[in-house]
């Protein structure tokens, strides 16, 4: 089928697919991705809140910029420019079970012998909690060698594995994305959860571009998904070129 905004949703993964982790769009990716709009609908879903897709993609209203933004996997959305809703952690698991969770997660990290440790270890976001073993406050040299020491180390695969022990009966899910931190939410409210604000469109096909596809890495369900055609990408140029090939070159 030929591509047309009617008949293909494009989705993609931010960090590591639109851009270098946590760094800014490029001028001609950004130039693309208008390009690629012409032709059909295109959308955002990622683990991070709003502030920080905003940051990344350029400033301004991005819900402008994308048919869809799909704000901490979906559970913050935006559709045609507007706000369309919002589902909460805090409904779900109460403020007595945060609080358990947190100060175990700090607890956790105060124990952990680590090369070097910043600030910001848990970030409460609307849909899920963010665990950051280095702490988010870290500059990008300092994300890059945590990334690195993490690929060997196992850091957050064995924070991840206590809190599973710790907490077995919270229902979460537990996702490792990005250089240095992993997601906490309930199960099911990975990137699938972005699907259901656009199964009413009834789209003939529905992409989706990511990086950590892997099982384990938070795009894995999303680019699984039986309702959707799955795209393994290895930097924001292969995520171009394979764009390019699919929707561009009719």
């Amino acid at each position: 089928m030929s591509p047309s905004r009617d008949s293909h949703l494009v989705l993609f993964d931010v960090d590591g697919t639109l851009t270098p982790s946590r760094l800014l769009i490029s001028e001609e990716m950004d130039k693309f991705l208008d390009e690629l709009r012409k032709r059909v609908t295109v959308g955002i879903v990622g683990g991070s809140d709003y502030v920080k897709q905003q940051e990344q993609l350029g400033g301004g209203l991005i819900e402008k910029k994308f048919d869809y933004v799909f704000s901490e996997n979906g559970l913050v959305s935006y559709k045609n420019g507007q706000l369309h809703e919002v589902t909460t952690i805090k409904d779900f698991l109460g403020e007595a079970k945060i609080a358990k969770f947190v100060n175990f997660c700090l607890h956790y990290i105060a124990d952990l012998e680590l090369p070097k440790k910043r600030g910001t270890f848990v970030e409460f976001r609307s849909g899920m909690i963010n665990v950051c073993p280095i702490g988010r406050n870290c500059s990008q040299e300092e994300r890059i060698e945590f990334f690195e020491y993490d690929q060997t180390h196992k850091v957050r695969e064995a924070m991840v594995a206590a809190l599973e022990k710790q907490f077995p009966d919270l229902g979460l899910q537990f996702s490792i994305g990005g250089q240095i931190s992993f997601d906490v939410f309930p199960k099911g409210w990975d990137k699938t959860y972005c699907l259901r604000h656009v199964a009413d469109k009834n789209f003939a096909e529905i992409h989706f571009f990511g990086d950590k596809t892997h099982k384990g890495g938070n795009d894995y369900e999303l680019y699984e998904h039986e309702r959707v055609i799955g795209h393994r990408v290895t930097s924001p140029a292969d995520t171009k070129q394979q764009c390019e090939q699919l929707f561009l070159s009719a």
